[in-house]
């Protein structure tokens, strides 16, 4: 019994097992790969919807919305993701290990919610060229992706510091997180990394081939750590803020093969171990202020296939053993000062595909078919030089299909013929030349489905050959004809369009409500043409649109309701029409709004406070309408609280002077001497146009009555502060202690109006004004000796008021002239020919005891006064 009991247990038992081990079978793996197939594909239609497809966002012109095409299937609960745009999945499981989302047009936050993170599987995500608004990237990316050995999250507008838990993604061999963030438009929102957790980021990532974090805000020495990771291939640092010296042991990394470092400080001397890196194939050390002879240790590279060099003070001639770094494929030498004739040597490279030579100095006549011989040339930048261009008529067959090609300011008088043959041409720049006429319709045949960018600009352009309608390039998304004498109605531009740039010509009639429809427009610049009619009264209420020009035309009527929702305008600017009305209240959606400027219309309200609450406004300009009634503060949030520049000229604005705003107006309380910088266009009575230079930032156009004449600006935000109050009928004295604390103004002008009271001494504390003008009102009492500290005072005028005693002396005071203070018959000494007495006591001397502000007075003779120096950034 003992035998067959023991038996029959082990019979039990082995059919428990062989029970258990079916039953395992049935769920594994098919079923429980199925199972986590559904989660992740669930996970996957979650993140799709967290997000809004908005084309403009990707960079790419080729961008799509890869998630469009995830749905469903079937019952609804199952779905092959596998199959999906965009997703890749492992053969043996089916988990979900790559997603590539890149330029997928998604718009939206990431945060630590998000259902990327149930895909705990991912080895690969490339999510760049996106634009996640702003958000922080979440520190589950370190925690529950931990298999991610390829992370791409550039270009997508991410901010704030990056997690340190970025640094537990050990199995990493690639990382990239450059260029994020505005940093190249208005230095907010960057992407920080402390510097240490950059060391923490090197000592963890012991796989890490290739570091990618250029334009992220690191700001901080080299860390030493980086000449330890042996395994690096490819180190991008540009533009990163980082100071002091790259160790020279970075240039013994073995295994490195593309270096790129612009914008950083690289000497002379760390540069020429360079010459060690023999795998070395791409070298970027674009603006690393390298300057003097073209550096020798380029020749010892052989194996380079791209060479950036562009942006430095590099001298002298190009060398001709260039032709022996025959990989060569990408040639960058544009932005220093080469000088001499282009070496026939450097047409010998075969493999060459992007060469820039713009902006120097060199010089000759240039034979345009020997560009020719490089046959698989496709980007070519010749702009701004000195060279004759000898274009013969017969080179169509020989030119390389371009793909991008820059002839800005080479003194073309025509379209190259050769352009007729140019089926590829996807960019194109011929602005700044001398080309008149019509644009041909051989430019546009040739380019009708392959044209991105156009831009022909300050030229003497008059219109389109056959004059369309409808302009012809089917994919177009940046037209720039600014500046030539264009005539006609408006043509209307493809859907496509993200930039339409026609400032400064002729155009006339009506503006299309086709406009209204260019749902991925981003910059329309109409100014300076000959336009009329009533504005579009959908024109404001594109998402995409930033920046929208429409200054210097004929335009009348009411403004339209601009943002009736929440969107993306920055800069409007609707100043010398006919304008009329009130401003439009839906402009309290504006949120992003920085620039407004409604000068020099026929408006009628009273003082828009409510325009207080824009979060990012800084300039404002109701100067030259029929504005009045006292201004009035509308409530506590309204407090204008980036408000950098203000004009309310030629108004009718009564009652004391705003100072419950003034003390709130803390852009104006200081000022960065590191960024005192404009650019000073124009300083004449006129109305000329001022000078627009496009970059990653649309610069803004401003014009003032200062220091005496009408100056326009190019202004950038946060640079230039000022306050004009002049020619209204402001009354009472002017806020001693509020004014006093402006320190950051630049330019004050109180003029023409009726104020009482003294001058207050607590403008002295003004120290960085350039321009005060107190003329014609009731002012008395004496000028305080103590503005004589004011050193950068270029322009000061009190005339016509009720002012006694004895002009200031010193410094700025000894510059000014006689129309400066006449109208003053108590006033006395130099620059007036009307002698103090003896009876009356002089002012201090800057060096004396100032009663009012009580401190001792002494002048900083480091600080060279701006009226000595002339001003700065002066164009011609």
């Amino acid at each position: 019994m003992g035998m067959e009991s023991w038996w029959s247990k082990f019979i039990s038992v082995c059919s428990f097992i062989l029970l258990l081990l079916n039953a395992t079978h049935c769920f594994s793996p098919v079923q429980s790969q199925a199972l986590g197939q559904v989660d992740e594909c669930s996970a996957l239609l979650q993140f799709k919807e967290s997000f809004a497809i908005k084309k403009s966002v990707s960079a790419d012109p080729l961008a799509y919305p890869k998630v469009s095409f995830w749905t469903r299937e079937g019952d609804g609960n199952r779905s092959n993701c596998c199959s999906w745009d965009g997703v890749e999945c492992d053969e043996d499981f089916g988990h979900v290990v790559g997603l590539n989302l890149s330029s997928s047009c998604l718009y939206g936050s990431i945060n630590s919610s998000n259902s990327l993170f149930r895909l705990v599987h991912l080895q690969r995500l490339d999510l760049s060229d996106n634009h996640f608004n702003f958000s922080q990237i979440p520190s589950r990316f370190g925690h529950d992706l931990s298999s991610l050995t390829y992370l791409n999250l550039s270009n997508s507008l991410f901010s704030g510091q990056i997690p340190s838990e970025i640094s537990k993604l050990s199995k990493l061999s690639t990382l990239d997180l450059s260029f994020n963030g505005q940093k190249f438009v208005d230095d907010s929102f960057p992407l920080i990394l402390t510097k240490g957790n950059l060391r923490s980021l090197v000592q963890n990532l012991t796989n890490i081939k290739k570091l990618h974090l250029s334009g992220v805000d690191i700001y901080s020495t080299v860390p030493d750590i980086l000449v330890n990771a042996s395994s690096l291939t490819s180190l991008q640092l540009d533009i990163c803020g980082l100071y002091g010296e790259f160790p020279i042991g970075i240039f013994h990394l073995p295994n490195l093969e593309v270096l790129d470092v612009n914008g950083q400080l690289v000497s002379e001397y760390s540069l020429s171990w360079i010459a060690s890196l023999t795998n070395l194939y791409s070298l970027s050390l674009w603006a690393t202020k390298f300057r003097g002879k073209f550096p020798s240790f380029v020749a010892n590279l052989t194996q380079l296939s791209l060479l950036e060099l562009g942006g430095n003070e590099i001298t002298g001639q190009i060398p001709s053993w260039l032709m022996n770094l025959t990989q060569l494929t990408t040639l960058n030498l544009g932005g220093n000062n080469l000088s001499g004739a282009i070496p026939r040597s450097l047409f010998q490279l075969q493999n060459l595909e992007i060469l820039d030579l713009s902006s120097n100095s060199l010089s000759g006549q240039v034979e345009f078919d020997q560009f020719s011989q490089p046959k698989k040339l496709k980007n070519l930048r010749l702009a701004y030089k000195k060279l004759s261009l000898q274009i013969i008529t017969n080179l169509s067959a020989t030119v390389p299909q371009l793909e991008s090609l820059d002839l800005t300011s080479c003194n073309l008088t025509e379209f190259p013929e050769f352009l007729k043959y140019q089926s590829e041409l996807r960019f194109l720049r011929l602005s700044d030349n001398n080309i008149q006429g019509q644009i041909p319709k051989w430019v546009w045949n040739a380019t009708r489905e392959t044209l991105l960018f156009l831009k022909l600009s300050s030229n003497f352009l008059t219109g389109f050959d056959q004059n369309p309608i409808n302009l012809p390039w089917q994919n177009l998304y940046h037209l720039d004809l600014r500046t030539n004498m264009l005539q006609g109605s408006l043509p209307i531009p493809p859907q496509s369009i993200i930039n339409y740039m026609v400032g400064s010509n002729y155009y006339s009639g009506e503006i299309s409500p086709s406009f209204c429809n260019l749902n991925h427009l981003h910059i329309l610049d109409l100014s300076n043409n000959s336009l009329s009619g009533m504005l579009p009264q959908c024109l404001g209420n594109s998402s995409a649109l930033e920046i929208l020009m429409l200054m210097n035309n004929s335009f009348h009527g009411s403004i339209p309701q601009i943002c009736p929702v929440a969107n993306s305008l920055k800069m409007v600017d609707l100043s010398y029409n006919q304008l009329q009305g009130k401003v439009p209240r839906s402009m309290a959606n504006c949120t992003r709004l920085e620039f407004l400027n409604l000068g020099n219309n026929h408006m009628r309200d009273i003082f828009p406070s409510w325009l207080g609450a824009l979060p990012a406004l800084q300039f404002l300009s109701l100067r030259s309408n029929g504005f009045h009634g006292m201004i009035g503060k509308y409530a506590t949030n309204h407090d204008f609280p980036k408000l950098c520049i203000i004009d309310l000229s030629d108004n009718g604005f009564s009652g004391v002077l705003p100072s419950n705003y003034l003390e709130n107006w803390n852009s104006m309380k200081s000022v960065d001497e590191s960024q005192q910088t404009y650019f000073l266009v124009i300083s004449t009575a006129d109305n000329n146009s001022a000078k627009y230079s496009y970059g990653f930032a649309y610069p803004y156009s401003i014009t003032t009555f200062a220091k005496g004449v009408e100056l326009k600006f190019i202004w950038t935000p946060y640079l230039l502060r000022f306050i004009d109050f002049s020619s209204n009928r402001f009354e009472g004295e002017i806020p001693a202690g509020v004014i006093g604390n402006l320190r950051g103004l630049l330019f004050l002008n109180l003029s023409n109006n009726a104020l009482t009271g003294l001058i207050p001494s607590s403008l002295w504390n003004l120290t960085a004004l350039e321009s005060l003008d107190l003329s014609r009102n009731q002012l008395s009492g004496r000028i305080p000796g103590n503005l004589a500290q004011l050193t950068f005072l270029e322009y000061f005028n009190v005339s016509y008021n009720h002012l006694w005693g004895p002009i200031p002396l010193g410094q700025q005071f000894g510059t000014f002239l006689e129309d400066s203070y006449q109208g003053n018959s108590g006033l006395c000494g130099k620059p007036l020919s009307k002698k103090c007495d003896s009876s009356i006591s002089l002012p201090p001397s800057i060096f004396e005891e100032d009663e009012d502000s009580r401190f001792q007075i002494a002048l900083d003779w480091k600080r060279q006064p701006r009226g000595t120096r002339g001003r700065r950034g002066h164009r011609n």
